[in-house]
């Protein structure tokens, strides 16, 4: 992670955060980054506890406030049970961040990267709404690849993951109307492919060259760390007319 923090000590001071798929990767830094803030968070895990358990004790042993709450987002009963334990740890929430997605693994249904880029996006949000009081925020975070994808191409391995993933954010942004007259703000946060994810990695396997030649056209890619500052900085920031934060180089996209 970079020494600079994104945000200021005492800045989240009294927020209840959680951050789904936080147990490693840029989940896992913006949840430090959040807790640094001051932020009490939640950190989500499908089956991987023990590395859960360790981002937890990473935050507690500098001084923050966090959970480990184990949870398949695709199980309906799962997410319920989540929700559970954070209104009994928490008794609310005010900073959601939707950061889990996924569809490139091996062995799942056919369906998985839907249930999960947008079936269980919406059924996370749905379940937060009553734990979430007016001045809360849900931050959405997706790729260039994805967000564009309407217009823009992507490699053919990732596009049902980038469509299923547009889906989603697009199911999500039809609740602004719900989200603004409960008085919570939502903003969407698209980076282009980061370096040392997990996806980056895949798509450079089946792809050779794929992760050099974006670079070379964006001018730089940014690390897990830089991007999960941008996420925790969504939590703060004013949040655009359009409820779009792009970070990095998207010059090479069309708007949709």
């Amino acid at each position: 992670m970079n020494d600079e923090a994104p945000l200021a000590a005492g800045t989240l001071s009294g927020i209840r955060a959680l951050v789904t798929g936080s147990s490693r990767g840029i989940g896992a830094d913006t949840a430090r980054y959040l807790a640094d803030a001051g932020a009490r968070v939640a950190i989500n895990f499908r089956n991987k506890e023990a590395r859960a358990l360790k981002v937890v004790a990473g935050i507690e042993e500098a001084g923050g406030e966090a959970i480990a709450v184990g949870a398949d987002l695709t199980a309906p009963d799962s997410v319920a049970a989540m929700f559970a334990m954070i209104k009994a740890e928490w008794d609310g929430l005010d900073l959601l961040v939707l950061n889990a997605s996924g569809g490139m693994e091996g062995g799942m249904a056919e369906d998985y990267a839907l249930r999960l880029n947008r079936d269980a996006q919406v059924d996370v949000l749905e379940k937060a709404l009553p734990l979430m009081p007016s001045g809360s925020r849900v931050v959405f975070v997706t790729s260039h690849q994805a967000h564009f994808i309407e217009t823009t191409a992507t490699m053919d391995l990732y596009e049902p993951v980038a469509r299923s993933k547009r889906a989603g954010e697009d199911a999500l942004r039809a609740r602004l109307g719900e989200l603004d007259e409960r008085g919570i703000s939502f903003v969407v946060v698209s980076g282009d492919m980061i370096e040392g994810t997990i996806t980056a990695t895949l798509l450079e396997r089946a792809q050779p060259g794929a992760l050099e030649s974006r670079r070379e056209e964006a001018g730089r890619l940014y690390s897990v760390a830089e991007f999960a500052a941008e996420v925790a900085r969504a939590a703060v920031d004013p949040i655009p007319d359009d409820h779009t934060r792009l970070v990095g180089d998207v010059s090479g996209f069309q708007s949709p």
